[in-house]
């Protein structure tokens, strides 16, 4: 298997080195116009490209990954589904040229396969077993957050996508967690939102918004993001009369009230948890993992991908509303 990886900084090195592990004898190449990140590459055995037309030339591939900035997605996938290439693409944040790739990828006959890491993730997928399985009303409270400049340690915030207001980082935390909320609870009918800025952060976009939803099975649940909580946070309570459920964003801290003991019960959902140093343990690798083998079974025809342009759109029409409000 040949595999191109667009974008060889973060996400596109992370994405290498967990396909490696998944398929050893998987050819990755790589594309980037920074030479410092193509000479970085090459130690690590990618064959790197200054340009995509550069590598679309060279060599052929069975599938492609797009792990640059949000904003330049769009015409890097229209341009791989015009080479016939089935493509995974990182969030997009926004849904530009949603309907001209989703009319590409199906003239074409090859999967269009977006992110969304945390419908991988272990505790995320047992509290909507668990949710589902009670059937009866529940709520939800829910606080992300985390200082901006923490994020990328290694470069300003301001130099990569969350300096950008369309693709900021509050914008980029709801994309990261509405969707496996809406896949939990089920559509929003209604929600009131309130933003301001608390920080000195030079950013054109609120540091901090608050968000009351109502979802169409009655469920409330209040999310509050935020870019300027100095610990990385994401403390999750869910509860209904017979069920209690809490979670502080990492595989350790995941519980269940029992009412017969009276004390909050551990749900463990890893045999074994894989985590990277350089980010705060609310990040485990094995929902990228998990991630990618469901792309390469869906490269082989045998698995469906858990979200979609479709849904993706969506996601993004709430974001947009909640940012527009």
């Amino acid at each position: 298997m040949k595999l191109l990886i667009v974008g060889l900084g973060s996400m596109g090195k992370r994405r290498a080195r967990l396909l490696r592990g998944l398929v050893p004898e998987v050819q990755i190449a790589g594309v980037d116009s920074a030479p410092g990140r193509r000479e970085e590459a090459q130690t690590l055995g990618i064959t790197a490209y200054e340009s995509l037309d550069a590598a679309l030339a060279a060599d052929s591939f069975d599938g492609a990954l797009v792990c640059t900035a949000p904003l330049s997605h769009a015409g890097l996938i229209g341009q791989l589904l015009e080479a016939g290439l089935p493509v995974f693409t990182e969030l997009n944040l926004v849904d530009d040229g949603y309907d001209e790739n989703i009319r590409k990828a199906k003239e074409k006959g090859v999967p269009l396969f977006l992110s969304s890491t945390m419908l991988y993730r272990g505790e995320t997928r047992y509290i909507k077993q668990r949710v589902q399985e009670f059937a009866g009303p529940v709520n939800y409270i829910y606080h992300i957050g985390q200082y901006l400049p923490d994020w990328h340690p290694w470069e300003n915030y301001k130099n990569f996508f969350v300096g950008d207001a369309r693709t900021g980082g509050v914008r980029e935390i709801f994309g990261i967690d509405l969707p496996w909320l809406l896949d939990t609870f089920g559509p929003v009918t209604g929600f009131t939102a309130m933003k301001d800025k608390i920080s000195n952060l030079e950013i054109a976009y609120p540091d901090s918004v608050f968000v009351t939803l109502r979802h169409e099975n009655g469920t409330k649940g209040m999310l509050a993001v935020d870019v300027v909580s100095p610990k990385a946070v994401r403390n999750f309570e869910c509860f209904g009369e017979g069920l209690h459920l809490f979670w502080e964003g990492n595989p350790r801290s995941l519980y269940e009230f029992d009412k017969q003991s009276g004390e909050k019960q551990p749900v463990n959902t890893y045999a074994q948890v894989e985590q990277d140093p350089r980010y705060s343990d609310n990040i485990v690798e094995n929902a990228y993992v998990d991630e990618l083998a469901n792309f390469l079974g869906v490269l082989a025809g045998e698995e469906q991908p858990r979200y979609s342009f479709e849904r993706d759109k969506e996601t993004i029409r709430l974001i947009e509303a909640i940012e527009n409000a």
